[in-house]
């Protein structure tokens, strides 16, 4: 185990770099701006994800999913998956199989949270989201978060996933700005009447034992307002276009199959915009939602008044807490709907999938 630049008290020291491209500096103001124009930080709750680290890694881990999952068991079984298809597909020999394949035997019966699997360490962690809110609610995108040029609309167009090939490294130099705010969320914990007296207890624990933080890339959310509250509506996005993809798959898509306007069973690319273009008198609740699609598709739109509610794109953002041996697990509290089990038919050490087996065991179950 490599502690890199750690101290006797676990807290590792920040090293800040002054930023020298015109770009990073402007994005410098920008988070300046937003501090200053933020009045509190709206928490959401916890997400979690797999992250790796191999011997030449050090202290540094990388995601090998999106820390984006709403509870730990999902991402268990992500990693079951992942090892699954490991064994299938580039296992080099019998015992390589082997390994894999007892790791995943373990994952369809416990709720393991950490692995070693032919000297790769695997491990589901717990990042905490949030969003910051001030005046004028919670936070918009930045103007300095990226745009294209030309946005792609089409729907075989998809943005990468959320943290693809990203590296956590708790000793790489941070901008005045990010060191700023890693130091700030140090102390971050839950508090106040919304959270049980245990989970505030797990908050303070984990505070000691993961003093330091990492930070995750922002994620872009759509929000639906709920009375003065926001609430989130979607996944988190890598890019406010696929922010607004979604939203406009909502708007165009979802609602009105939901309302019955659409039939469910009609194909995907039947959608509000569609009937509206064939048919200028169709039902108006349908040319409402053709015509926010058209307003959102306009530019750099982030919020939208459609028949009654609200929509914006907000800026979330995710932290890990991190202590001497590397990111938070699940805590106690950090429940799942449901317990490990069986994902995919039984491989053997030559590689062969018994799909027999499974159609075997689904006969019997009728």
């Amino acid at each position: 185990m490599d502690l890199g630049n750690v101290r006797p008290d676990g807290v590792r020291p920040v090293v800040v770099r002054v930023p020298v491209e015109p770009v990073e500096a402007a994005m410098e103001a920008d988070a300046l701006e937003a501090v200053f124009s933020a009045g509190e930080v709206a928490v959401r709750g916890p997400l979690f994800g797999v992250v790796e680290q191999r011997p030449e890694d050090g202290p540094r881990w990388r995601a090998v999913t999106s820390i984006a999952s709403p509870f730990p068991q999902l991402s268990r079984d992500s990693l079951n998956s992942l090892l699954w298809f490991r064994a299938k597909d580039e296992a080099k020999n019998k015992a390589e199989r082997r390994a894999l394949l007892a790791a995943v035997a373990r994952l369809e019966t416990e709720p393991v949270d950490e692995l070693t699997v032919l000297d790769t360490r695997y491990r589901i962690v717990r990042a905490e989201e949030w969003a910051g809110t001030g005046a004028d609610g919670i936070e918009l995108p930045r103007p300095t978060d990226p745009e294209p040029v030309s946005p792609d609309w089409s729907p075989g167009n998809r943005e990468p996933e959320v943290d693809a090939g990203l590296v956590l490294d708790p000793d790489a130099p941070l901008t005045p700005a990010q060191a700023t705010e890693r130091l700030a969320l140090r102390d971050f914990v839950y508090a106040g009447s919304r959270f049980p007296d245990f989970v505030i207890r797990e908050s303070r624990r984990a505070r000691a034992t993961h003093p330091d933080v990492v930070l995750l890339p922002a994620t872009f959310t759509v929000a639906e307002r709920n009375g003065k509250a926001w609430e989130p509506v979607s996944r988190p996005h890598t890019t406010t276009l696929g922010a607004r993809k979604a939203l406009d798959f909502r708007l165009t898509w979802l609602e009105p199959r939901t309302r019955g306007l659409i039939e469910v069973e009609d194909g995907h690319l039947v959608t509000a915009r569609t009937v509206v273009a064939e048919d200028p008198g169709a039902d108006p609740v349908l040319v409402a939602f053709a015509e926010a699609s058209d307003r959102l598709r306009s530019g750099r739109v982030n919020q939208l008044e459609v028949l009654g509610t609200t929509y914006r794109i907000i800026r979330t953002r995710r932290m890990l807490r991190w202590g001497p041996d590397g990111p938070e697990g699940p805590r106690p509290s950090d429940t799942s709907d449901y317990g490990p089990e069986r994902i995919h038919p039984r491989m053997d050490e030559d590689g062969v999938v018994h799909y027999d087996e499974e159609s075997s065991e689904e006969s019997e179950d009728d």
